[in-house]
Protein backbone atom coordinates (compact mmCIF):
# COMPACT_ATOMS: atom_id res chain seq x y z
CA UNK A 1 0.00 0.00 0.00
CA UNK A 2 2.83 2.14 0.88
CA UNK A 3 4.78 1.84 -2.45
CA UNK A 4 1.31 2.55 -4.61
CA UNK A 5 0.81 6.12 -2.38
CA UNK A 6 4.70 6.60 -3.05
CA UNK A 7 4.52 6.00 -6.34
CA UNK A 8 1.34 8.07 -7.14
CA UNK A 9 2.88 11.24 -5.12
CA UNK A 10 6.35 10.56 -7.45
CA UNK A 11 3.66 10.33 -10.43
CA UNK A 12 1.91 14.03 -9.55
CA UNK A 13 5.09 15.89 -8.78
CA UNK A 14 5.87 14.20 -12.40
CA UNK A 15 2.71 15.73 -13.94
CA UNK A 16 3.39 19.06 -11.83
CA UNK A 17 6.38 19.52 -12.88
CA UNK A 18 5.54 18.57 -17.06
CA UNK A 19 2.45 20.99 -16.69
CA UNK A 20 4.90 24.28 -15.64
CA UNK A 21 7.79 23.51 -18.06
CA UNK A 22 4.84 23.17 -20.98
CA UNK A 23 3.32 26.55 -19.48
CA UNK A 24 6.89 28.46 -18.99
CA UNK A 25 7.68 26.94 -22.54
CA UNK A 26 4.13 28.49 -24.31
CA UNK A 27 4.64 31.47 -22.19
CA UNK A 28 8.36 32.21 -23.27
CA UNK A 29 6.94 33.55 -26.40
CA UNK A 30 4.84 35.86 -25.22
CA UNK A 31 7.30 37.45 -22.15
CA UNK A 32 9.82 39.82 -23.23
CA UNK A 33 12.88 39.85 -20.65
CA UNK A 34 14.57 43.32 -21.26
CA UNK A 35 17.92 44.64 -19.91
CA UNK A 36 16.32 46.88 -16.77
CA UNK A 37 17.35 50.20 -16.08
CA UNK A 38 19.34 51.50 -13.62
CA UNK A 39 16.75 52.52 -10.96
CA UNK A 40 18.17 53.25 -7.16
CA UNK A 41 15.82 50.75 -5.08
CA UNK A 42 14.70 48.84 -8.26
CA UNK A 43 14.64 45.45 -6.88
CA UNK A 44 15.26 43.89 -10.10
CA UNK A 45 18.57 45.30 -10.80
CA UNK A 46 19.92 44.00 -7.59
CA UNK A 47 20.43 40.67 -9.20
CA UNK A 48 18.26 39.43 -5.91
CA UNK A 49 15.14 36.74 -6.22
CA UNK A 50 12.23 38.75 -4.75
CA UNK A 51 8.74 37.65 -3.65
CA UNK A 52 5.41 39.43 -4.34
CA UNK A 53 3.21 40.05 -7.74
CA UNK A 54 4.59 41.45 -10.82
CA UNK A 55 2.10 44.34 -12.80
CA UNK A 56 1.17 43.28 -16.32
CA UNK A 57 2.55 45.64 -19.24
CA UNK A 58 1.02 44.87 -22.54
CA UNK A 59 3.71 45.44 -25.45
CA UNK A 60 3.62 45.94 -29.34
CA UNK A 61 6.19 46.52 -31.13
CA UNK A 62 3.27 47.88 -34.04
CA UNK A 63 2.64 51.63 -33.75
CA UNK A 64 -0.72 51.88 -35.71
CA UNK A 65 -4.71 52.02 -34.62
CA UNK A 66 -5.47 48.66 -34.72
CA UNK A 67 -2.77 47.87 -32.57
CA UNK A 68 -3.18 50.48 -29.78
CA UNK A 69 -7.19 49.49 -29.96
CA UNK A 70 -6.09 46.22 -29.52
CA UNK A 71 -3.58 47.35 -26.46
CA UNK A 72 -6.73 49.49 -24.88
CA UNK A 73 -8.95 46.30 -24.74
CA UNK A 74 -6.69 44.34 -22.48
CA UNK A 75 -6.55 46.79 -19.90
CA UNK A 76 -10.27 48.40 -19.99
CA UNK A 77 -12.14 46.76 -17.89
CA UNK A 78 -12.58 49.52 -15.35
CA UNK A 79 -13.23 52.37 -17.84
CA UNK A 80 -16.77 53.67 -18.06
CA UNK A 81 -19.35 56.58 -18.29
CA UNK A 82 -17.67 60.07 -19.37
CA UNK A 83 -14.28 59.06 -20.66
CA UNK A 84 -11.06 61.81 -20.42
CA UNK A 85 -8.25 60.92 -23.02
CA UNK A 86 -5.66 62.87 -21.66
CA UNK A 87 -2.66 63.53 -24.51
CA UNK A 88 -0.63 65.72 -24.94
CA UNK A 89 -1.34 67.82 -28.10
CA UNK A 90 1.59 69.48 -28.85
CA UNK A 91 2.73 73.09 -29.82
CA UNK A 92 2.22 74.40 -33.29
CA UNK A 93 3.06 71.95 -35.93
CA UNK A 94 5.58 69.82 -33.75
CA UNK A 95 6.97 67.05 -35.99
CA UNK A 96 6.80 64.30 -32.96
CA UNK A 97 3.45 64.81 -31.54
CA UNK A 98 0.99 61.26 -32.04
CA UNK A 99 -0.27 61.02 -35.18
CA UNK A 100 -3.28 62.44 -35.42
CA UNK A 101 -5.38 59.72 -37.85
CA UNK A 102 -4.14 56.80 -35.11
CA UNK A 103 -5.67 58.36 -32.27
CA UNK A 104 -9.08 59.30 -34.13
CA UNK A 105 -9.54 55.52 -35.17
CA UNK A 106 -8.50 55.04 -31.08
CA UNK A 107 -10.89 57.51 -29.83
CA UNK A 108 -13.83 56.37 -32.26
CA UNK A 109 -13.30 53.08 -30.16
CA UNK A 110 -14.03 54.75 -26.52
CA UNK A 111 -17.92 56.20 -25.98
CA UNK A 112 -18.23 59.50 -24.74
CA UNK A 113 -14.80 60.18 -24.47
CA UNK A 114 -13.51 63.45 -25.00
CA UNK A 115 -9.60 64.64 -25.26
CA UNK A 116 -8.38 66.85 -21.88
CA UNK A 117 -5.96 69.09 -22.09
CA UNK A 118 -4.41 72.37 -19.99
CA UNK A 119 -3.14 75.18 -20.81
CA UNK A 120 0.43 75.82 -20.43
CA UNK A 121 2.76 77.99 -17.62
CA UNK A 122 4.81 78.94 -20.12
CA UNK A 123 3.79 81.96 -22.98
CA UNK A 124 3.93 79.69 -25.65
CA UNK A 125 0.77 78.26 -28.51
CA UNK A 126 -1.08 77.20 -25.46
CA UNK A 127 -0.82 80.07 -22.59
CA UNK A 128 -4.28 80.90 -23.09
CA UNK A 129 -7.60 79.19 -23.75
CA UNK A 130 -7.94 80.92 -27.13
CA UNK A 131 -4.43 80.58 -28.37
CA UNK A 132 -4.81 77.22 -27.19
CA UNK A 133 -7.89 76.70 -29.49
CA UNK A 134 -6.05 77.87 -32.27
CA UNK A 135 -3.07 75.44 -31.83
CA UNK A 136 -5.91 72.37 -31.55
CA UNK A 137 -6.83 73.24 -35.21
CA UNK A 138 -3.17 74.44 -36.55
CA UNK A 139 -2.74 70.41 -35.16
CA UNK A 140 -5.51 68.37 -36.59
CA UNK A 141 -7.49 67.85 -33.14
CA UNK A 142 -10.51 68.58 -34.58
CA UNK A 143 -12.16 65.29 -35.19
CA UNK A 144 -13.36 65.53 -31.38
CA UNK A 145 -14.18 67.11 -28.45
CA UNK A 146 -11.69 68.80 -27.03
CA UNK A 147 -11.58 70.05 -23.38
CA UNK A 148 -9.48 72.66 -21.71
CA UNK A 149 -9.98 71.99 -18.51
CA UNK A 150 -8.91 74.51 -17.01
CA UNK A 151 -11.27 76.97 -19.08
CA UNK A 152 -13.28 77.62 -16.40
CA UNK A 153 -11.09 77.77 -13.61
CA UNK A 154 -9.29 75.03 -10.77
CA UNK A 155 -10.45 72.74 -8.45
CA UNK A 156 -7.91 71.32 -5.75
CA UNK A 157 -7.52 67.75 -5.65
CA UNK A 158 -5.79 66.38 -2.29
CA UNK A 159 -2.45 64.84 -2.56
CA UNK A 160 -2.51 61.89 0.31
CA UNK A 161 0.61 61.27 2.46
CA UNK A 162 2.72 63.59 -0.41
CA UNK A 163 6.58 63.79 -0.31
CA UNK A 164 6.19 67.94 -0.80
CA UNK A 165 2.01 69.27 -1.61
CA UNK A 166 -1.04 68.32 0.28
CA UNK A 167 -2.54 69.30 -2.96
CA UNK A 168 -2.66 70.22 -6.50
CA UNK A 169 -4.72 72.56 -8.74
CA UNK A 170 -5.70 70.60 -11.31
CA UNK A 171 -8.14 72.01 -14.84
CA UNK A 172 -11.62 72.55 -12.85
CA UNK A 173 -12.90 70.42 -15.44
CA UNK A 174 -11.95 66.89 -14.32
CA UNK A 175 -14.08 66.44 -11.87
CA UNK A 176 -16.59 66.19 -14.91
CA UNK A 177 -15.28 62.34 -16.04
CA UNK A 178 -15.84 59.09 -14.65
CA UNK A 179 -12.58 57.76 -16.28
CA UNK A 180 -9.00 58.61 -17.84
CA UNK A 181 -7.21 57.13 -20.49
CA UNK A 182 -3.60 58.38 -20.19
CA UNK A 183 -2.15 58.13 -24.02
CA UNK A 184 1.13 59.40 -23.75
CA UNK A 185 3.63 59.52 -26.37
CA UNK A 186 6.79 58.91 -24.57
CA UNK A 187 10.12 61.19 -25.23
CA UNK A 188 12.89 63.29 -23.52
CA UNK A 189 12.00 66.51 -21.20
CA UNK A 190 14.25 69.25 -20.74
CA UNK A 191 13.55 69.08 -17.47
CA UNK A 192 12.33 66.16 -16.33
CA UNK A 193 14.68 63.69 -18.39
CA UNK A 194 12.05 61.78 -19.60
CA UNK A 195 8.40 62.34 -20.85
CA UNK A 196 5.92 59.41 -19.57
CA UNK A 197 2.43 58.79 -18.03
CA UNK A 198 3.18 60.38 -14.91
CA UNK A 199 4.68 64.01 -16.57
CA UNK A 200 1.52 63.34 -19.03
CA UNK A 201 -0.99 64.12 -15.80
CA UNK A 202 1.45 65.40 -13.36
CA UNK A 203 1.93 68.83 -15.16
CA UNK A 204 -0.80 68.05 -18.14
CA UNK A 205 -3.67 67.71 -15.87
CA UNK A 206 -2.24 71.01 -13.38
CA UNK A 207 -4.09 74.29 -14.55
CA UNK A 208 -2.17 76.72 -16.13
CA UNK A 209 -1.49 79.36 -14.15
CA UNK A 210 -1.74 77.44 -10.69
CA UNK A 211 -1.27 73.69 -10.85
CA UNK A 212 1.48 74.03 -12.64
CA UNK A 213 3.46 76.65 -10.79
CA UNK A 214 2.97 74.36 -7.90
CA UNK A 215 4.19 71.36 -9.72
CA UNK A 216 7.20 72.93 -10.99
CA UNK A 217 7.98 74.79 -7.59
CA UNK A 218 8.08 78.07 -9.65
CA UNK A 219 9.37 81.68 -7.89
CA UNK A 220 6.67 84.26 -8.46
CA UNK A 221 9.13 86.08 -10.66
CA UNK A 222 10.60 82.92 -12.54
CA UNK A 223 10.28 83.52 -16.29
CA UNK A 224 12.12 80.43 -17.59
CA UNK A 225 12.53 77.02 -16.73
CA UNK A 226 16.36 77.00 -15.97
CA UNK A 227 15.03 78.98 -12.91
CA UNK A 228 12.96 76.69 -11.51
CA UNK A 229 14.04 73.95 -8.93
CA UNK A 230 15.69 70.64 -10.85
CA UNK A 231 16.73 67.54 -10.36
CA UNK A 232 15.34 65.12 -7.38
CA UNK A 233 12.77 67.70 -6.49
CA UNK A 234 10.81 68.45 -9.52
CA UNK A 235 10.57 64.50 -9.79
CA UNK A 236 9.18 64.48 -6.23
CA UNK A 237 6.75 67.37 -6.88
CA UNK A 238 5.76 65.93 -10.21
CA UNK A 239 5.49 62.28 -8.44
CA UNK A 240 2.89 64.23 -5.88
CA UNK A 241 1.01 65.93 -8.46
CA UNK A 242 0.42 62.51 -10.49
CA UNK A 243 -0.72 61.15 -7.31
CA UNK A 244 -3.57 63.35 -6.86
CA UNK A 245 -4.80 62.30 -10.08
CA UNK A 246 -4.52 58.68 -9.92
CA UNK A 247 -6.15 58.77 -6.51
CA UNK A 248 -8.90 60.53 -7.83
CA UNK A 249 -9.77 58.20 -10.90
CA UNK A 250 -8.88 55.13 -8.39
CA UNK A 251 -9.42 51.80 -10.37
CA UNK A 252 -10.71 53.74 -13.67
CA UNK A 253 -7.61 55.16 -15.24
CA UNK A 254 -5.67 53.22 -17.42
CA UNK A 255 -1.96 54.33 -18.94
CA UNK A 256 -0.44 53.88 -22.45
CA UNK A 257 2.69 55.04 -23.98
CA UNK A 258 3.73 55.22 -27.63
CA UNK A 259 7.64 54.99 -28.13
CA UNK A 260 7.68 56.80 -31.36
CA UNK A 261 9.55 59.52 -32.45
CA UNK A 262 11.61 59.81 -29.08
CA UNK A 263 13.30 63.36 -29.06
CA UNK A 264 15.30 64.50 -26.30
CA UNK A 265 12.68 67.21 -25.94
CA UNK A 266 9.01 67.54 -24.89
CA UNK A 267 6.37 68.23 -27.47
CA UNK A 268 6.41 71.62 -25.63
CA UNK A 269 9.16 72.51 -27.69
CA UNK A 270 7.58 72.42 -31.09
CA UNK A 271 9.60 73.00 -34.49
CA UNK A 272 12.56 73.28 -32.03
CA UNK A 273 12.51 70.36 -30.67
CA UNK A 274 15.25 68.16 -31.62
CA UNK A 275 15.72 65.42 -33.93
CA UNK A 276 15.32 62.27 -32.82
CA UNK A 277 18.23 59.66 -32.48
CA UNK A 278 17.14 56.50 -31.27
CA UNK A 279 14.75 54.02 -33.06
CA UNK A 280 11.15 53.87 -32.30
CA UNK A 281 10.21 50.84 -29.97
CA UNK A 282 6.69 50.56 -30.30
CA UNK A 283 3.74 50.37 -27.73
CA UNK A 284 2.70 49.88 -24.13
CA UNK A 285 -0.58 49.38 -21.74
CA UNK A 286 -1.03 48.77 -18.25
CA UNK A 287 -3.68 49.50 -15.18
CA UNK A 288 -0.38 50.44 -13.25
CA UNK A 289 1.57 53.11 -13.84
CA UNK A 290 5.19 53.01 -12.20
CA UNK A 291 5.47 49.76 -14.02
CA UNK A 292 4.65 51.19 -17.46
CA UNK A 293 7.32 54.44 -17.39
CA UNK A 294 9.63 51.54 -15.71
CA UNK A 295 8.94 49.59 -18.53
CA UNK A 296 9.29 52.25 -20.89
CA UNK A 297 12.40 53.30 -19.94
CA UNK A 298 13.90 49.36 -19.63
CA UNK A 299 13.49 49.12 -23.05
CA UNK A 300 15.35 52.45 -23.88
CA UNK A 301 18.37 51.43 -21.72
CA UNK A 302 18.00 48.09 -23.75
CA UNK A 303 18.86 49.45 -26.62
CA UNK A 304 22.25 49.44 -28.08
CA UNK A 305 24.77 52.69 -27.02
CA UNK A 306 24.86 53.91 -30.22
CA UNK A 307 21.30 54.13 -30.62
CA UNK A 308 20.28 55.40 -26.88
CA UNK A 309 22.96 57.55 -26.05
CA UNK A 310 21.00 61.00 -26.48
CA UNK A 311 17.84 59.84 -24.65
CA UNK A 312 19.52 58.28 -22.26
CA UNK A 313 22.07 60.96 -21.43
CA UNK A 314 18.89 63.27 -21.40
CA UNK A 315 17.81 60.91 -18.72
CA UNK A 316 20.44 60.79 -16.88
CA UNK A 317 21.30 64.38 -16.67
CA UNK A 318 18.18 65.20 -15.27
CA UNK A 319 18.13 62.83 -12.56
CA UNK A 320 15.05 61.58 -14.48
CA UNK A 321 14.90 58.02 -13.16
CA UNK A 322 14.05 59.58 -10.06
CA UNK A 323 10.60 59.70 -11.39
CA UNK A 324 10.61 56.15 -11.02
CA UNK A 325 11.93 55.96 -7.33
CA UNK A 326 9.40 59.05 -6.31
CA UNK A 327 6.25 56.68 -7.44
CA UNK A 328 7.58 53.84 -6.02
CA UNK A 329 7.76 56.05 -3.07
CA UNK A 330 4.42 57.13 -2.66
CA UNK A 331 3.22 53.20 -3.16
CA UNK A 332 1.90 54.74 -6.94
CA UNK A 333 2.40 51.53 -8.86
CA UNK A 334 4.55 48.18 -8.68
CA UNK A 335 7.92 48.61 -10.31
CA UNK A 336 7.99 44.54 -10.53
CA UNK A 337 6.21 44.30 -13.82
CA UNK A 338 5.52 41.32 -16.95
CA UNK A 339 6.30 42.34 -20.26
CA UNK A 340 3.99 40.50 -22.48
CA UNK A 341 3.96 40.97 -26.09
CA UNK A 342 0.85 40.74 -28.07
CA UNK A 343 2.09 40.32 -31.37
Amino acid sequence: MKRIRVFSFVACLIAIFAFVAISEAGQSAKTIITKQAPVVGCKNVTGKKYKGTRAKVYYTKHIDSEHLIKLYNLINDEIYGKVAIKLHTGEKNGPNILPRDMVKAFQAQVPNSSIVETNTLYKGDRFTTESHKETLKANGWTFCPVDIMDEEGDVSLPVRNGKHLKEVSMGGHIVNYDSMIVLTHFKGHAMGGFGGSLKNIAIGCASGKIGKRQVHDAPPDADKWEEYPLKERFMELMADSGKATVDYFGKHIVFMNVLRRMSVDCDCAGLTAQEPTIPDIGMLASTDILAIDQASCDLVFGKADSENHDLVERIMSRHGLHQLQAMRDLNMGNEQYELICID
